[in-house]
């Protein structure tokens, strides 16, 4: 899958010398007696689209729980624009402008669309249950009315005004997940964690959510952390990939070096030698720019 005007594969926007928005050093995470991570090491630079592949239970997934602060690492750090995260809660790091999707669906089912995403920007919220009593003279309703307007333009962006009162719970999967990347769209981060963004979904949904992720990285100018199975879109958008295998950091580099990687092969892609397939055997058409 490829966009017309998209970054060429395995490219950088800011070149070899842009500085790093997030470092992982040595990252451990044990469970029991399992570790889900060792010593994994990585730095991601600014404005960059990244992805993570890796067989199920290679640690996907755990690498972005600790990005995200959901779990934390027994050894090693992560830092943020050079600032030490590791202990940071959850909330915090969305202050500092990480936002996330989730592999599972995390909507509230029961909430419109419009107040889903309304959630997203929560954390931008200046004003509390006490200035609230002084909702009309403090000028939390002027806050509140510019949060809205944010939320339109996610709307916009994502073309989800024709379902925008709709209850969450009552769409199909794929305008679910697309309501899902609003929410932290919504959050106006800097890095957004995609953890399976496409997972579930069918080809024209697929192609959808590709250009949508080009747009995010290319347009808002969002550093872009992606986990991802479908290898036609990993390898056509990614500036750079990284391989997981048992907890561990086996490759990393530009789309072409991963796929001609021999660990990677032997691991995750298999002795193929037609790398570029996609897992779920569906066809793929090449994706058009959003116009």
């Amino acid at each position: 899958m490829t966009s017309q005007g998209s970054n060429p594969q395995g490219s950088n926007p800011q070149g070899s010398i842009a500085a790093p928005i997030l470092e992982a050093a040595r990252v451990t995470l044990p469970f029991g007696g399992v570790k889900a991570l060792t010593d994994v090491s990585f730095s991601i630079r600014e404005r960059e689209l990244f992805s993570i592949i890796g067989p199920n239970g290679a640690g996907k997934t755990s690498i972005v729980n600790c990005i995200s602060g959901r779990y934390r690492p027994t050894v090693g750090k992560i830092l943020y624009r050079g600032q030490d995260i590791t202990r940071l809660r959850p909330n915090a790091r969305a202050t500092l402008g990480i936002g996330r999707t989730f592999q599972n669906l995390a909507l509230f089912h029961h909430m419109t669309v419009l107040d889903n995403i309304m959630v997203g920007r929560h954390h931008l919220l200046r004003n509390n249950f006490i200035t609230g009593s002084l909702y009309w003279l403090t000028g939390a309703r002027r806050e509140e009315l510019a949060h809205r307007r944010k939320v339109e333009d996610v709307i916009e962006f994502l073309d989800l005004q024709p379902v925008r009162k709709a209850v969450a719970g009552t769409l199909s999967y794929g305008l679910r997940k697309r309501v899902e990347l609003a929410r932290a769209m919504a959050l106006e981060p800097r890095l957004i964690l995609l953890d399976e963004p496409m997972a579930g979904m069918n080809l024209e949904e697929k192609e959808d959510m590709t250009r949508y992720v080009i747009d995010l990285n290319e347009e808002f100018g969002m550093t872009v952390v992606m986990i991802e199975h479908d290898m036609g879109v990993v390898m056509d958008i990614s500036h750079r990939v990284m391989v997981l295998d048992f907890g561990r950091k086996i490759a990393e580099g530009e789309p072409a070096a991963i796929l001609a990687d021999p660990h990677v092969k032997s691991a995750y892609l298999g002795e193929e030698d037609d790398a570029l397939v996609d897992l779920d055997d569906q066809p793929r058409r090449p994706v058009e720019a959003r116009p």
